[in-house]
């Protein structure tokens, strides 16, 4: 009968209507989990984040205050930020990339000191790479200054790099093996220009740092059993 009809209909409908309002309740239920979840674990990545970048600056500090430390022994060495500057201590005449035997006997002194701090655990958990670069004074081509300048960081290479045999305090095979690894060249025309000509001739070497989570760069660089030096 129609009314039998109406009314088992009119049960049915009001026998499902608590299955989907509780089935869209679960529904929003886990989508609020959800984003929560989600909401928390970021926080705790970002937390990760900024403490292991908190952690690094603190490391980067240490290791350039170890630095500090070593050339207080080594007079007209500076240290400026990441960067170390030699000054005198390895100024080059004009148009040329030569270092007297005194500069170069001081620079096989002083880096050992610096391999040092690299290879002890923080050194070797941060330093990406070292930089030599090299800077020309104002005069002159844009060119041939960059030429020299790269010329000036090379030459620094190679007097650390010297076989035993041919140079005056020599570096430890470990310490060469190192350098072929760290270090790298660079050369600076006009810029970062000193007060004076003579100050302007100069290297200066750039610590670079690893980033948080970033690995050493792959290398596979063995040391020459003759080191011969291409400016020469």
């Amino acid at each position: 009968m129609p009314g039998m009809r109406l009314q088992s209909r009119k049960n049915k409908d009001e026998a499902e209507k608590p299955f989907w309002i509780s089935f869209t309740d679960l529904m929003t239920a886990m989508m609020v989990l959800f984003l929560l979840t989600m909401t928390i674990s970021l926080l705790i990545v970002t937390r990760a984040i900024s403490e292991g970048v908190s952690q690094r600056d603190k490391d980067i500090k240490e290791i350039m205050e170890s630095i500090m430390v070593v050339a207080k022994d080594f007079p007209g060495i500076e240290i400026h930020g990441t960067k170390i500057n030699f000054g005198e201590r390895a100024k080059f005449e004009t148009d040329s990339h030569q270092l007297t035997q005194v500069q170069a006997r001081y620079l096989r002194e002083f880096l050992p000191k610096v391999l040092q701090v690299a290879k002890s655990d923080i050194g070797n958990k941060w330093i990406k790479r070292i930089i030599i670069e090299g800077y020309a004074d104002k005069r002159g081509t844009y060119l041939h200054n960059l030429n020299l300048s790269i010329q000036r960081s090379e030459r620094v290479l190679c007097v650390l790099l010297a076989n035993p045999e041919k140079g005056e305090s020599p570096l430890s095979a470990e310490d060469r093996l190192l350098i072929t690894k760290l270090f790298l060249v660079g050369g600076l025309s006009f810029n970062s220009v000193k007060d004076s000509l003579e100050a302007s001739r100069r290297i200066e070497l750039k610590l670079e740092f690893l980033e948080v989570g970033e690995k050493h760069p792959e290398t596979n660089i063995s040391l020459d059993s003759d080191q011969i030096c291409p400016l020469d």
